[in-house]
């Protein structure tokens, strides 16, 4: 891996690459254990939990060139998902957390642990796989969804579900963003707030990704393997992409996040999969 980095990191310097790589927290896994924690997004579920509702871009709105919902105030701090594999889980919660925040102008911290422990009815399993849609229709027909300190994270499955009924948030429903199309994306980013997005996380570069702009030729947009959170979108030296938040410390990535290409023929799926609730 520590060569790997150091070649790819010579190509960077080269301006051959857009992005730079570091060793980090995954360098001691062996490919088998790194997957099963980063790579849970149950891709083969998409069909089962797609959304009757199809976001559709206003007409005559004006959206703008660049947004950070950090900035707004409506993304909480990285979290660190540890040995749990639930991206999932924590994609639909920032998703949960910035709707919660537009409608109340409050930042909240939800419980991931709450789908971990609860969701498994909707095809989710806990420390295993799942998708943001799934937990979001958990959240829609079980009564809502809890704070972090009324159900904190664990990082292991739990013995059963410790749902508590007077500590919620509700939600109506959920969205889908139609399937490939960066342009409705960002019309979303700008109007809805943050969403939640699937990628293809399973190259090397992603595992050791240090700053800069993701762009991996060898990325899949039909291949999903990780949950995320788009919070925001941009452009620098002239090179569009999309500001995601990931869940895998502040250790990983620019803080913990990462800036995927954007209108780059769906990046790694950036747009294949995406959704958000309605609270």
């Amino acid at each position: 891996n520590k060569d790997y980095i150091y070649n790819y990191n010579i190509l960077h310097l080269k301006g051959i690459t857009s992005q730079s790589l570091r060793m980090n927290h995954y360098g001691e896994m062996y490919p088998p254990e790194y997957r099963a924690i980063v790579n849970s997004f149950n891709q083969s579920l998409i069909s089962e939990v797609r959304s009757n509702e199809i976001f559709q871009i206003p007409e005559s709105i004006n959206v703008p060139d660049s947004i950070d919902w950090r900035e707004k105030g409506a993304v909480t701090e990285i979290k660190d998902q540890g040995q749990c594999g639930a991206c999932w889980a924590f994609s639909a919660i920032g998703a949960l957390e910035g709707q919660y925040f537009m409608k109340t102008g409050k930042l909240v911290t939800l419980s991931e642990q709450n789908l971990i422990d609860c969701s498994t009815d909707y095809g989710n399993s806990g420390c295993k796989s799942g998708t943001m849609n799934g937990a979001f229709k958990y959240i829609n027909q079980t009564g809502g969804i809890n704070t972090e300190a009324a159900y904190p994270y664990e990082a292991e499955e739990s013995n059963g579900c410790k749902f508590k009924t007077n500590d919620t948030i509700k939600v109506k429903g959920y969205v889908d963003i139609p399937k490939g199309d960066e342009n409705a994306l960002k019309a979303a980013v700008a109007l809805v707030g943050p969403i939640s997005a699937a990628v293809d996380a399973g190259q090397l570069s992603f595992q050791f990704y240090a700053s800069g702009i993701y762009y991996e030729p060898n990325c899949r947009n039909d291949r999903l393997t990780r949950g995320v959170l788009i919070v925001g979108y941009g452009t620098e030296n002239n090179k569009d992409y999309w500001l995601v938040k990931n869940s895998c410390s502040t250790i990983w990535g620019e803080d913990g996040y990462i800036k995927v290409a954007r209108n780059k023929r769906n990046h790694c799926g950036i747009a294949s999969a995406a959704s958000y609730p309605k609270l």
